[in-house]
């Protein structure tokens, strides 16, 4: 039971008590989340869009040019004359006031939603997003280097002891598991609420770091199979393929970064960059433009999945939820979808801004850079590149730490602190 296994709530639960409990939830969240929506929209819907004065003489003051009439009374710009030189002494007479001036609007709700899912967004893609664009070529590639060989006897024997050791290491933390649990559930009644809330997460980090060493076994003992029984049987076009999309990866993650630093971030911008790229296949076949565009937007999801499940390997702050094909829980799909939904905005915000050029007559263009870019409260942290300057720091650093830890493998060694620490905790 993947419930069980990652939170350990489902022995002797109720139907009807776990329904009526996701209900409540469910009419908590709505509620919550609808006044939040209300709220904001009441007092943050005005966009203060710079604009510039430009002042011209009378329309009097212009020529005056016939329409030629055809004989389906249709206008069509073609009845209209080529422009002249009282047409040209018109525009010269025009002033322009060097100061902008703001021009006040209300956007609809539906775009200010979209903005404030954006701005909420941006938290979760700019700490996963930047450490998916790190460890997605790096993990790609290790597993061509790591990828199955042959073993001999003496290797077979040692890898084979060590996974038996490990299997029994977990079992045996299972076992103190739910001796724990049990124990728990008669405390937690006499317990008050600051003491039961402290126990209770106390115990979920427990099960995380179990399911995380459980895990890293499963992934281990995959690759002891693949190197004994399955080595005839293993198909060995998979490292090459993660070999070359690992490069691939590192190429996209290298042009998004190159992108912020020379785009995004300085103003004037100092090149194009990408967008020059894109604007080229205008020329001769547009189709090749919008495929990159579609191929750099979806590796920025890519990368935020993976970088949620990386940081969760790592730091145990939540469970991880991994990915694989025909080995995915329901619960790790409806994770990473919501993940995806809620890093969908932020990416096409991203996305827009960064092939501004590319997209400067788009809709999106005008919507995510010119309305909600100047929307009050929320456009100050577009305009101050706050997102884009944590983002590129976060893959700073996540560079740093994978390079002095480019492994997820753990061994032995947690389970068996781990199963220690239970000992200790169940015995006391």
């Amino acid at each position: 039971d993947d419930g069980m296994l990652m939170a350990g709530t489902s022995v002797g639960a109720k139907p009807k008590s776990k329904l009526k409990e996701a209900l409540c939830y469910e009419s908590f969240v709505v509620v919550i989340f609808g006044l939040i929506f209300a709220m904001t929209y009441l007092f943050l819907n005005t966009t203060s869009i710079p604009v510039r004065d430009w002042t011209g003489p009378d329309f009097a003051a212009g020529p005056l040019y016939a329409i030629t009439e055809e004989n389906n009374s249709t206008f069509s710009a073609s009845q209209l004359q080529n422009m002249g030189d009282e047409d040209s002494a018109i525009l010269n007479a025009n002033t322009v006031n060097p100061e902008l001036s703001t021009m006040e609007l209300s956007i609809n709700p539906a775009t200010f939603y979209a903005g404030l899912m954006a701005w909420l967004g941006w938290f979760l893609f700019a700490c996963f997003g930047g450490i998916g664009m790190a460890s997605l070529p790096l993990d790609l590639i290790l597993a061509f280097v790591n990828r199955p060989h042959h073993m001999d006897a003496v290797e077979f024997a040692e890898a084979q002891r060590s996974l038996r050791d490990r299997v029994n290491e977990l079992v045996n933390v299972g076992e103190l598991l739910k001796i724990e649990q049990e124990e728990n559930a008669q405390k937690y009644e006499k317990m008050g609420w600051r003491e039961r809330r402290k126990a209770m997460a106390e115990e979920k980090k427990t099960w995380i770091k179990f399911k995380q060493a459980v895990y890293l076994m499963e992934e281990d003992a995959e690759d002891f199979a693949n190197c004994t029984a399955n080595y005839r049987n293993y198909n060995p076009l998979i490292p090459i393929f993660s070999l070359i999309g690992g490069i691939l990866a590192l190429i996209i993650s290298l042009c998004w970064v190159l992108q912020i630093i020379l785009y995004m971030l300085p103003t004037p911008p100092v090149t194009p960059f990408l967008n020059e790229y894109f604007r080229w296949f205008e020329t001769w076949f547009n189709l090749f433009g919008v495929l990159s565009v579609a191929i750099f937007s979806f590796y920025l999801l890519i990368c935020a999945v993976k970088g949620c499940f990386k940081f969760g390997l790592r730091f145990l702050f939540f469970q991880v939820h991994p990915m694989k094909l025909n080995k995915t829980y329901m619960s790790s799909f409806l994770f990473n979808i919501g993940l995806v939904l809620l890093c969908a905005l932020p990416v096409v915000q991203f996305s827009a801004s960064a092939f501004q050029d590319y997209a400067r007559y788009t809709t999106v263009n005008q919507t995510f850079n010119v309305q909600l870019y100047y929307l009050k409260f929320f456009g100050w942290f577009w305009r101050s590149k706050v997102f884009e300057y944590a983002l590129l720091v976060i893959l700073l650093l996540t560079c740093i730490y994978l390079g002095c830890k480019p492994k997820d493998r753990s061994g032995g060694k947690d389970s068996i602190s781990l199963r220690d620490k239970l000992r200790a905790r169940v015995s006391g």
